[in-house]
Parts: C-alpha cells; sequence; structure tokens
C-alpha cells in the first residue's frame, strides 16, 4: 500500500477531485469570451434578406456580470429586475436577456445555435413567428451591439426545469433587441450601407463603439453562487494545502519514524 505519506497524498488527490470535478469557464475566460462573441456575429453576418444596418457585436464586462448574477439563482426564467434597467447596467438604457438550460455537456457555441435555428421559424417579410422565434430575433437585431454571458452550474437542478444538476446559460444585450412591431434589421440597400463605420464580414463595425470596457459594479442583487460549481477558492487553496500536507508527512516522518510503515 505504502507508507502513511503516500496514502495521504492518494486520499488528497480522491477528495480533491471529487469536489471540483465540473469545471465551467468563468466571464473572464478569454475563451469563453471570444465564442461567445464569435458565434453571435457569425449569425448576425449571415442573416437573410441580407441586413443594411448591423452592427457589430462586442464584449460587454457589465452585462456578463449581470448574466452571471442571474445565472447563480439558477432559474429558468428571465432576470426580473430588466425593466429597472439601473439595476442591470450602470449605462446602458435598456437591456434583452436570451436563456438556455441543459444536463448535457456545456457548450457556448451549441447553446447560441439552438437560439440561432429559431430562425426557420421567423418570417422576416411578414415579421412574424409560426413557433418560438425571440431568441433568434435578438441575437440579430441589428441595434444590439453588446453582450455578456456566463454559465452556472446548478447542482440541484434549475428551477422551473427539475432537480437534476444542469448548467444554466445567459447572454445580456445591449441595447435590448426584440422591441414590439419592429423588425430585426433592414434589408434596403448593401451590407452596411444603413450605418457608418468599417463593413467587415456585412457588419459595421466602430473602433470606439466596439472597445471593451470595465465596470466596477455589481447588480444590488447579486448574492453568493447558491447550487453552483464554484471552484476558484479551490484552486487558490489546493497548492497551499498540498505544500502542508508534504510538510506534515514530513515531520511526522522525521520525529516519529516508526509511525510509517509498509504493506
Amino acid at each position: 500500500m505504502g507508507s502513511v505519506a503516500e496514502r495521504i497524498l492518494w486520499v488528497w488527490i480522491i477528495v480533491d477531485s471529487a469536489v471540483c470535478s465540473v469545471s465551467l469557464p468563468d466571464i473572464s475566460d478569454r475563451k469563453f469570451v471570444d465564442e461567445c462573441v464569435q458565434e453571435h456575429n457569425r449569425a448576425r453576418s449571415a442573416v437573410s434578406p441580407t441586413a443594411s444596418n448591423m452592427l457589430s457585436m462586442t464584449w460587454d464586462e457589465g452585462l456578463a456580470i449581470t448574466a452571471r448574477a442571474w445565472a447563480r439563482k439558477c432559474v429558468f426564467e428571465h432576470n426580473i429586475h430588466l425593466k429597472d434597467v439601473r439595476r442591470v447596467h450602470p449605462t446602458f438604457p435598456s437591456v434583452g436577456e436570451n436563456i438556455w438550460a441543459g444536463s448535457q455537456a456545456f457548450s457556448a457555441t451549441a447553446a447560441i445555435e439552438l437560439w440561432v435555428n429559431e430562425e426557420q421559424n421567423y418570417n422576416y417579410r411578414k415579421n412574424a413567428c409560426t413557433h418560438a422565434c425571440g431568441h433568434y430575433t435578438q441575437v440579430v437585431w441589428a441595434s444590439s451591439y453588446k453582450v455578456g454571458c456566463a454559465v452556472q452550474l446548478c447542482k440541484d437542478g434549475v428551477s422551473g426545469l427539475g432537480t437534476s444538476e444542469m448548467a444554466i446559460f445567459v447572454c445580456n444585450y445591449a441595447t435590448a433587441g426584440n422591441m414590439n412591431g419592429a423588425q430585426p434589421y433592414e434589408s434596403a440597400g448593401a451590407a452596411c450601407s444603413g450605418c457608418k463605420g468599417t463593413c467587415v464580414d456585412k457588419l459595421c463595425w466602430n473602433q470606439e463603439r466596439d472597445s471593451e470596457k470595465s465596470y466596477d459594479w455589481t447588480p444590488d442583487w447579486d448574492t453568493a453562487p447558491s447550487g453552483g460549481s464554484n471552484c476558484a477558492p479551490i484552486l487558490v487553496i489546493r497548492p497551499v494545502a498540498l505544500l502542508l500536507t508534504f510538510l506534515a508527512a514530513y515531520a511526522v516522518r522525521y520525529f516519529y519514524p516508526d509511525v510509517f510503515c509498509y504493506e
């Protein structure tokens, strides 16, 4: 079986793996950020008919902070504070939202694709839906130029969907889309002809508008994570605890050599 030190290390590995077995990206994870932005812009570039006023969409930390705070609630419903915009963002006049939840391995790309696939339910000419299509129209809403997303593991399930462990993914948008009676974008003219800026992949880019900003702000209704995975403290404490484990084992072996036995 090995020495007491080896046993301690083996138990540590097992416990550590069990505690932090699920790793979901944080809102500061650049790969996650880029994936969310790229998938939204991919859908925006591909609208049919071609949009003349489609703005590029870039990341907003403030929106991501709100998305994370709401995802922590593990509730499958829209943020109840959206109508009071100062409680969901410090500067934007309106904020929109899309939500996904699932029990399978999380993928931002797959979740966004499900929203985009609602395009088949939307008729642009009639500006009408045959089935659900509000997620799609928010993704491709021309004047929504900022997005912030977050994902949360809900170990006790998501309220409204059951008690089995699942992930919930929230994206917030500014300015908000899905205005009553309006089409998500204009199709009169060539791509970018209805907006100012550099045209890239049929999207209007503007350096000042599209720059990322940092926010020293959190919603006043934000609470500690509930029912979710929070591995960050473990990742900080783990190296220190592991070092202390080895030091303790060494001290025991040095001062009490007879305690260590082998099988």
